[in-house]
């Protein structure tokens, strides 16, 4: 039974993470970013509520999130949750969703990696806007040039991953979701990963740490 929280800084590769987890023991991964973006995309009235903090580096409010979060775990017993909590009430939200419906988590994925990392990697983030693939220029970089090896469209940047708006993320992180890691280490189910490696000995790692063969 896996129902876990991934937590950590921009760039610390909890999507990259979270994916691999989801297609080896097919467990519903639910991103909170990937909801936003896709709104945001569709231009729905949520989506355009959503991009004017995204686009500034800010956590979008609570309520949006919340309600998002809400809809998805109701409708799965296992899942991985990449991007959410972000802040120490989000946090105590999901408890009480979790206990409302006789769930709760099995353990919380901390993915810490130094601040000059997470820059290096996000300022060369790409991704493609036509399939939603997502490359890394240094880690991971597409096969041809700049074009997406599943599609064939053009990589872009994305709009929160300017040199800017990374420093601001950073600073967002620090101050609301760092204070999450004590709330979970008291409960006793936090468990650190190294993520400065590359995104399979990571994952090696993160298998042995959360009990997966």
């Amino acid at each position: 039974m896996i129902r876990s929280v991934f937590i950590g800084p921009p760039g610390s590769g909890k999507g990259t993470q979270a994916d691999r987890i989801e297609k080896k023991c097919n467990i519903k991964k639910i991103s909170t970013g990937d909801i936003l973006r896709k709104a945001v995309l569709e231009n729905t009235d949520y989506g355009q509520k959503a991009k004017t903090y995204m686009d500034k580096g800010l956590l979008v409010p609570d309520e949006l999130i919340l309600k998002i979060v809400e809809s998805e775990i109701a409708r799965t017993d296992e899942f991985i949750l990449d991007g959410f909590p972000r802040n120490v009430y989000q946090a105590e939200s999901l408890e009480h969703m979790l206990k409302k419906i006789n769930k709760s988590l099995t353990h919380v994925v901390y993915l810490y990696v130094d601040d000059n990392i997470v820059k290096q990697r996000l300022m060369a983030r790409r991704v493609c806007p036509s399939c939603g693939a997502v490359y890394n220029l240094l880690t991971n970089p597409p096969k041809d040039d700049n074009k997406c090896d599943v599609c064939g469209a053009e990589l872009v940047r994305r709009d929160d991953d300017s040199e800017q708006t990374i420093s601001k993320r950073l600073k967002v992180y620090h101050e609301q979701t760092e204070p999450i890691l004590q709330f979970y280490v008291k409960k006793g189910i936090l468990i650190k990963v190294d993520a400065d490696m590359s995104p399979s000995d990571v994952f090696v790692l993160l298998c042995e740490k959360i009990g997966l063969k």
